[in-house]
């Protein structure tokens, strides 16, 4: 009898011992974890992870990982294109500990995207001293 291995957790903690994030690691995640678009929780954790663990990442890390929280939060959790409550504060907590320009780009590409957002999100956001999250803000409207 054959038994699943959990690629996600085997890949991150690779990259995490390795120190380093390559291109080759970004298409092997593409192709092998998240090849159905479906990013869970757990799956959006453990890139958050990876991001704090402060690793040397390749230039392709930084669109992945945008993209893989963007489609998390605003597509898959909930009504698609709204960033709840729940959302937005999970958002706010992984952002907050990992203190990294990804995560804020996270945050910019998600509330760029949402239709609706907690105004409390956007408002920490605009706070955020980064300059592109301004403009970023202007299409999600707090809700």
């Amino acid at each position: 009898m054959a038994f699943q291995v959990d690629r996600s957790r085997t890949i991150i903690t690779a990259m995490i011992h390795g120190r380093k994030i390559t291109a080759m690691d970004v298409a092997w995640l593409r192709r092998e974890v998240f090849a159905s678009g479906k990013v869970s929780r757990e799956a959006a954790d453990e890139l958050f992870a990876v991001e704090r663990a402060g690793l040397a990442n390749a230039p392709d890390w930084t669109d992945f990982f945008v993209e893989m929280i963007v489609a998390h939060v605003v597509r898959q959790c909930g009504e698609p294109g709204v960033l709840g409550e729940a959302e937005a504060k999970w958002l706010s907590e992984r952002i907050d500990e990992c203190e990294s320009a990804n995560a804020l780009a996270a945050l910019a590409a998600a509330l760029g995207e949402a239709r609706r957002a907690p105004a409390a999100l956007v408002a920490a956001a605009q706070a955020r001293a980064w300059p592109r999250v301004g403009a970023a803000l202007k299409p999600a409207r707090a809700g």
